[in-house]
């Protein structure tokens, strides 16, 4: 196997990983909380002290709008630390007295976006198309 071929088959991986992690966090997560962003906001978990409100703005922005930019491969090193603290929150202060059951899903997504800014978004991302134009 070539070294090219290598490469694309590593950046399909990490666009079937963003895809795949990215859509599950927007559609499971994140769009439920937008459309019924009324109804939860006086009633959120304030894990971080900043009022519910904004600790539901703070959890819309990054399942919704960061899972977005993921899915698109758009400034993913930078918007997965939103998701990864994100993560880090529900794992270690929200489900923090919870059985592993209920802190294993939360790993679950928390791994793939901590790969996410390890690795970038890969070839087939908008970042790439960014990248090249500006060589140009």
């Amino acid at each position: 196997m070539t070294k090219d071929n290598n490469q694309t088959f590593t950046s399909l991986g990490l666009l079937l990983l963003r895809l795949t992690v990215g859509g599950m966090m927007l559609i499971s997560h994140g769009w439920g909380k937008l459309i019924n962003f009324g109804e939860k906001a006086s009633v959120f978990p304030d894990p971080l002290g900043v009022g519910s409100m904004m600790s539901l703005s703070l959890a819309v922005f990054a399942e919704v709008f960061c899972s977005i930019a993921i899915i698109l491969g758009l400034a993913t090193r930078f918007v997965a630390i939103p998701l990864v603290s994100t993560m880090f929150v529900a794992i270690f202060i929200i489900h923090a007295d919870d059985p592993w059951q209920k802190k294993e899903f939360a790993l679950l997504y928390l791994v793939p976006f901590l790969t996410l800014i390890f690795t970038g978004a890969g070839r087939f991302s908008l970042d790439s198309v960014i990248k090249k134009r500006k060589k140009a």
